[in-house]
């Protein structure tokens, strides 16, 4: 079957697998949801994942083809496991694909709020302040809705682990190999993902 090698879907690498988790195990810290006022929903818990597998494409894209192809692979097992995680809450087979598009949107959505906040001209706290608000907390009405210091702080954040992933090797990120800093408030750093 000529067709089977274009067609062929390809296993991630251990590299991602390794991204992934750590990606993960972050968006998972109890801070976030504690002292930050996340909603412990699953459109928050969505939206922490979303936002710091962002953070980690926008760095690989910093890395010429191989951090673009290791991003791209990011986001597909990113959904992948989106996928899974639906049939396992007994989403029904015919609205799983629909649903995981769905999610696909609103991550590239995301995304674009995201880059666009950090591109404009001026403190990029104040518009990433106001991108975080529409996604990170939009799920949340108005009248419950982030307190200004919880806002100010995923922000500040954000910014310093923009930075924090700027400064970790070439080397280091392609193999896989990265790591966060906690959210305020917490207690322990995100735990380490390691190879065995």
């Amino acid at each position: 079957m000529i067709f089977k090698r274009f067609f062929k879907r390809t296993e991630p690498s251990d590299e991602v697998y390794l991204l992934y988790r750590a990606v993960v195990a972050q968006a998972r810290m109890g801070a976030f949801y504690e002292h930050l006022g996340v909603p412990d929903t699953l459109d928050g818990r969505y939206d922490l994942l979303v936002l710091h597998c962002h953070l980690v494409a926008r760095r690989l894209r910093l890395e010429d083809a191989a951090g673009v192809a290791l991003g791209q692979a990011l986001f597909d097992l990113m959904m992948a496991d989106m996928d899974r995680s639906l049939r396992e809450m007994g989403v029904g087979d015919l609205s799983v694909g629909s649903r995981v598009k769905a999610m696909a949107r609103a991550y590239y959505g995301r995304a674009k709020a995201y880059d666009e906040a950090l591109a404009v001209a001026g403190p990029p706290e104040n518009y990433l302040s106001a991108a975080l608000k529409r996604n990170v907390y939009g799920s949340l009405a108005d009248d419950r809705g982030p307190q200004a210091a919880q806002l100010a702080a995923l922000a500040g954040h954000v910014l310093a682990q923009i930075d924090h992933l700027a400064a970790t090797e070439r080397q280091a990120l392609l193999a896989g190999e990265v790591d966060f800093l906690p959210p305020p408030g917490a207690k322990s750093a995100p735990p380490e993902v390691k190879t065995n």
